[in-house]
């Protein structure tokens, strides 16, 4: 049997060391650091995924509601269908019922009409205007529209008002309006030295969208027929391939820009796969008051903040400024530095048109019409967003005020010079200052002198050192370039010159001019 260990004994007793002790505590730090590292990990993790919980929580509660809001409108258009046909059916009826009723009436409803196609310029009042719009379009007579519309742009909010109202009685709205704009969109067929109408074009595609769309539905139901819609395609596929034909995109006039993206908008054909090509033209045409509003319905309401930069890195603060207001970015883009930016900038360039050597003729106008634009721009775009209280406009009215009178003083100044210039006599004004220094050429605003004609048996007479036997009471003006009459008006004598004699060369004769006497002119050759 073994022996129990004696406890006293010194060999069985063991004593801990100071490294077992400095082991174990570096073995405990460790256990604690990564303890807390997998604490910490763990906490992380959790984050992470209550962090992706929320977010698809949140996407489907969206999905959800867009869906929801798909299923009702679905819903709806399915209800209205059955309103929306007996709608257009009525209208159908209406229109064959009038139709019919000019068709009985004979000659004198069909002359009535042609009276009416040929007098187009004849409208007396507003109510008579809407009676000729609603005849042309009861006809489909779509030429005679375009030019009644056409030649009334000085009438445009009249027209703005009574269009939609004429072209709800086309049997096709759709089809009416891109018949009466094929002579100019999307390609002009006039030529290049014609009026440009694309201010019309962009009328009647505004008055036709609330024609077209449901009044049940709204915009997500357009009355337009697939026929109609292809074809509007085919115009904006066919405009798109005309750009390379004009040079680009930066040199495509604001108007046909306009009346292309408003044309997409009315038909609802914008395409996606377009959006780079529809941001390009709304930057290029900023300028104009509908683009904030077109570039919402072109689906870049996502590119608005990058448009909005672009904008102010190009000086084109204002625009920038109804840009945002469209899109309610205001708190991102404040109204106020974005406009004493564009003074600032346009003070800078005014002072930079003065400096410039070559417009120094017209260096202060140019300025003094730039200045004026910008505050002009300035002072409409508070008022029109009510920010008189952040930005007071009463410096801005004081200064343009102050540009306004400049102008006007130097206008007198200028019309005062002219009148000093003009010559009280029965013979006209002045002739233009430059005229002395032109060569080769008599320019005078005085008539012309009458013709002498030496006979050929006359004499020649010499030219005497004495007066002339005309003489005014103050002096006329020298010749003018080296073709001005022989013969001189002038009050001191006229001093004798070896030269002074006739000339004995030969005589040139001109082609055959006969006077009432029935001789014909010739003149003798003469060195000037």
């Amino acid at each position: 049997m073994g022996s129990i260990p004696d406890p006293n004994d010194p060999t069985e007793s063991t004593q801990p060391s100071f490294d077992d002790f400095q082991k174990q505590t570096s073995l405990m730090t460790s256990c604690t650091l990564l303890w807390k590292e997998l604490s910490d990990h763990f906490t992380n993790l959790e984050e992470d995924l209550r962090r992706k919980s929320d977010a698809l929580k949140r996407k489907i509660h969206t999905l959800d509601h867009d869906t929801k809001a798909s299923l009702d409108n679905l819903k709806k258009r399915e209800i209205t269908i059955e309103s929306s046909v007996d709608a257009a059916i009525r209208k159908a009826e209406s229109s064959m019922s009038a139709a019919l009723r000019l068709f009985r009436g004979g000659d004198d409803a069909v002359s009535s009409a042609v009276d009416v196609a040929v007098n187009f310029g004849e409208v007396d009042d507003s109510e008579g205007m809407l009676v000729k719009l609603k005849e042309y379009c009861e006809w489909m007579d779509y030429k005679e529209f375009w030019k009644f519309v056409t030649v009334r742009k000085k009438e445009l909010e009249t027209l703005r008002a009574k269009i939609p109202l004429a072209l709800s009685e086309c049997v096709d709205p759709p089809k009416f309006i891109l018949e009466a704009m094929s002579e100019v969109f999307p390609v002009d067929k006039r030529g290049d030295t014609c009026n440009d109408l694309g201010w019309a074009c962009v009328l009647l595609l505004e008055s036709l969208i609330p024609v077209v769309v449901d009044t049940a539905v709204g915009k997500d139901r357009l009355m337009v027929t697939p026929t109609v819609r292809r074809r509007a395609e085919g115009i904006a596929e066919t405009w798109k391939k005309s750009l390379e034909e004009r040079g680009g995109i930066e040199n495509v006039k604001t108007p046909d820009v306009h009346t292309f993206l408003q044309h997409l908008v009315t038909f609802g054909i914008v395409k996606k796969a377009d959006v780079g090509l529809y941001r390009k033209l709304v930057v290029g045409s900023a300028w104009r008051k509908q683009m904030p509003k077109l570039a919402v319905s072109l689906g870049l309401g996502d590119n608005m903040p990058d448009m909005i930069e672009e904008l102010i890195s190009r000086g084109q603060q204002v625009d920038a400024v109804h840009f945002t207001y469209e899109v309610g970015l205001v708190d991102k883009f404040p109204p106020v530095p974005l406009l004493k930016s564009f003074l600032k900038d346009a003070k800078k360039a005014a002072t930079a048109i003065i400096e410039d050597p070559n417009n120094s003729g017209r260096a202060a106008h140019l300025a003094n019409r730039k200045e004026q634009s910008a505050l002009r721009a300035v002072l409409k775009c508070i008022e029109e967003y009510k920010l008189e209280e952040e930005f007071p406009s009463e410096s801005l009215k004081k200064r343009l005020e102050q540009l306004e009178k400049t102008k006007i003083d130097k206008k007198r100044t200028s019309s005062t010079q002219a009148n000093k210039r003009t010559r009280v006599c029965n013979n006209g004004p002045m002739p233009p200052a430059k005229a002395g220094r032109l060569t080769n050429a008599y320019v005078s605003s005085f008539p012309p002198p009458p013709a002498f004609v030496r006979s050929p048996s006359h004499q020649q007479y010499p030219v005497g050192p004495g007066p002339l036997p005309y003489t005014y009471d103050r002096p006329a003006p020298s010749m003018y370039g080296n073709t001005s009459p022989p013969y001189h008006y002038s009050p001191e004598p006229v001093p004798s010159h070896p030269m002074a004699g006739p000339y004995s060369g030969a005589t040139i004769t001109y082609p055959a001019y006969c006077f009432s006497n029935g001789m014909t002119a010739s003149y003798p050759q003469a060195y000037y």
